[in-house]
């Protein structure tokens, strides 16, 4: 039996809140906690994605810093979504190196939903690109994937924060991390916003029946940032980075808890 617990984190849905998602996994680096599994929908999956390819937080911040809308917007004359989505396949092929999942040094699960069955698809191999490009297709926004003779959309639809599907594929410890909903208030909606918020309402009584198998859920406070302001990385990277210090001793504890019960249960 090992003597260090398997260590999971779940990264959620949330478009540019997402982005708190690295704040998140750069500050677990810093303290030594090291994660063996990640599973991520939409924007975790992104992150999730590129870090597991071996790309450090620091760099992933500095890449969506740096890449302009206008690389991967490409508007589209469809009734099937406003953005083709070849644009930013391509990016992310790049970026991975065209790898596959299963032959990455963390264990890895991608989550997308299956259009027409309502079904959820969970990615553990194949391109790397392909999975994220499939459950970060908002309904609307991007033209959906073909994939296997499946249409597939955003893994938010079915699965904000796939915390089960962590347990389910070997966690001994669950890290979740829910970048939650924004508040508009009287604001105007932009159509990624509405169909993100849409996405996030249905989905989240789902997510309340999953985070019994949570350890630790980590809600980074992000009302104030709308879905579609990608321009706020730093921003989102710094709350999701100071959310994690405020978990870190509670992850430590239940690190140690893990230890000595497992001690016990081998002597």
């Amino acid at each position: 039996m090992a003597n260090k617990p398997k260590i999971g984190i779940a990264l959620g849905s949330g478009s540019a809140r997402g982005f708190a998602h690295i704040g998140v996994l750069k500050a677990l680096e810093e303290n030594n906690i090291s994660v063996d599994i990640v599973t991520g929908s939409s924007a975790g999956a992104l992150v999730g994605g590129l870090y597991c390819c071996g790309i450090k937080p620091e760099m992933i911040k500095n890449i969506a810093i740096q890449v302009d809308k206008k690389l991967w917007m490409d508007f589209t004359v469809s009734r099937r979504g406003i953005l083709k989505g070849d644009k930013i396949e391509e990016i992310l092929k790049l970026l991975t190196g065209g790898r596959n999942i299963e032959k990455l040094n963390k264990k890895m699960a991608i989550v997308a939903t299956d259009l027409q069955k309502g079904e959820k698809v969970i990615f553990t191999e194949g391109p790397v690109y392909k999975a994220i490009r499939s459950s970060i297709s908002i309904p609307g926004v991007f033209e959906p994937v073909n994939h296997k003779d499946r249409v597939l959309v955003d893994g938010g639809v079915v699965d904000r924060v796939p915390i089960s599907l962590t347990k389910d594929i070997g966690a001994d410890i669950v890290i979740a991390v829910d970048v939650g909903f924004s508040e508009y208030g009287n604001r105007v909606f932009h159509l990624l916003d509405i169909i993100q918020q849409s996405i996030d309402i249905m989905a989240e009584k789902i997510l309340d029946a999953d985070k019994i198998y949570a350890d630790i859920i980590m809600e980074p406070p992000l009302s104030h940032i709308e879905s579609s302001q990608f321009e706020r990385v730093e921003e989102c990277a710094e709350i999701g980075y100071n959310t994690t210090l405020d978990h870190i001793d509670e992850i430590k504890e239940k690190i140690k808890l893990w230890k000595e019960k497992n001690s016990r249960t081998n002597s």
